[in-house]
C-alpha cells in the first residue's frame, strides 16, 4: 500500500539543498478514487527558495493504481503459453510548482514514473519487481545532481 513515511528524505548530493527533507499529510480529496495523494506541508534542512504546498504553488505526490485491475488470462492449451498477457499499469506523479520568469504564474513542474507490471508476475515473480523498483529508486536516489544538471543543460 502506497504510504510514505514522513519525513520523506530527499540526497544529500543537490546542489543548493542541504539535509532537504519533505513532511507530508495525506490529501482528503485526492484527484481520481484510484489514487492516494500527499502534499508537501514543511520543508526540512536548508532549501533556499523552496516553497511547500499550496494552492498557487502545488507540492504534492500522488500514486494511481489502475481503475480495473488484470488478471492472467488462459492459457493455450495446445502450447501452454497465455495468449494475451496485459499489463497493470501504475503511475506516480510529482508536482511542484515552478516560477518560469519573476513576476509571472507559477506552473506545475511535473515526474511521472508509470511502472509496468505483466498480469500474473504479481504473484509469480516479486523478487524481481522488488529489484526493479529498488533499483529505480536508487538510480533517483545516487544520481539526483546528475538528473538536475542534465534538466538544467538538456545533455545527458
Amino acid at each position: 500500500m502506497f504510504n510514505p513515511t514522513s519525513p520523506i528524505v530527499g540526497p544529500t548530493t543537490v546542489t543548493g539543498l542541504t539535509n532537504p527533507t519533505y513532511t507530508i499529510v495525506e490529501d482528503g480529496a485526492p484527484p481520481d478514487s484510484n489514487a492516494r495523494q500527499f502534499t508537501v506541508t514543511t520543508l526540512g534542512g536548508t532549501q533556499t527558495s523552496v516553497t511547500a504546498h499550496s494552492i498557487a504553488s502545488p507540492f504534492t505526490v500522488t500514486m494511481f493504481r489502475p481503475k480495473v485491475l488484470k488478471s492472467l488470462g488462459l492459457l493455450n492449451p495446445v502450447t501452454g503459453a497465455p495468449s494475451n498477457v496485459q499489463a497493470n499499469v501504475y503511475k506516480v506523479i510529482v508536482r511542484k510548482g515552478v516560477t518560469i520568469l519573476s513576476g509571472q504564474p507559477i506552473y506545475p513542474a511535473m515526474v511521472r514514473a508509470e511502472i509496468s507490471i505483466p498480469a500474473g508476475a504479481d504473484l509469480a515473480d516479486m523478487p524481481n519487481i522488488r529489484a526493479m523498483v529498488a533499483c529505480t529508486a536508487g538510480v533517483f536516489q545516487v544520481n539526483a545532481e546528475e538528473i538536475c544538471k542534465s534538466l538544467q543543460t538538456g545533455t545527458l
